[in-house]
């Protein structure tokens, strides 16, 4: 497979959990060092995406050069930084039932495709923040969030993409449930292992 990069969405701080996502406990390890580990596992090169202030003594930092404006920006941010990759890996700080063997078959599924982005696509809607997007998507973003556009699932109409579809992941043996993002310390108290 051509080289990957792999990008961690560290996010900032959440209302409900009452501080920074990435620096939660679960299973004895924070989130942001899950997530790691994880891309770790896929990718020759990893980066959080985020503020260097509060990450870079954690890894390789690349921040949003649209500040405030979600997670396009970050995405924005992760493509501008990546120059030799051909397949970039996003994933969302706070999705810690991702497994290794999702990981390697999105990527599969990406490598097998001429699609700028391959997206998962649940009963409950898109997973942009677990997908895995070709540097082109960059330009895209770009002129998305100079035009004051935030949201990442209307741009996937403008290219070419590929979906895989709940169906297709239950057929992979993948619960949906991989997907499932911790927004209260009780989610994260009740969460079980990876799927």
């Amino acid at each position: 497979m051509n080289e990957i990069a792999g990008f961690v969405l560290a996010g900032g701080q959440s209302s409900r959990m009452g501080s920074d996502k990435a620096f939660l406990e679960w299973q004895g390890r924070t989130l942001l060092q899950r997530s790691l580990d994880l891309l770790s596992s896929v990718a020759a090169r990893i980066a959080i995406v985020g503020a260097a202030d509060k990450f870079s003594t954690y890894g390789t930092v690349v921040e949003d050069h649209f500040t405030a404006r979600g997670p396009l920006a970050g995405i924005h941010a992760a493509l501008r930084s990546s120059i030799a990759a051909d397949f970039n890996l996003i994933v969302a700080v706070d999705l810690p039932l991702l497994s290794e063997s999702f990981l390697r078959f999105l990527l599969e599924q990406a490598a097998a495709s001429h699609a700028v982005a391959t997206v998962p696509r649940t009963n409950q809607g898109w997973q942009p923040l677990c997908a895995v997007y070709r540097r082109e998507f960059a330009q895209l973003a770009d002129s998305a969030l100079r035009l004051g556009r935030n949201k990442i699932d209307p741009l996937f109409s403008e290219i070419e993409l590929r979906v895989i579809q709940e169906n297709e992941l239950r057929n992979f043996s993948f619960s949906p449930d991989i997907f499932r993002n911790f927004n209260t310390p009780e989610d994260l108290q009740h969460a079980g292992g990876p799927a």
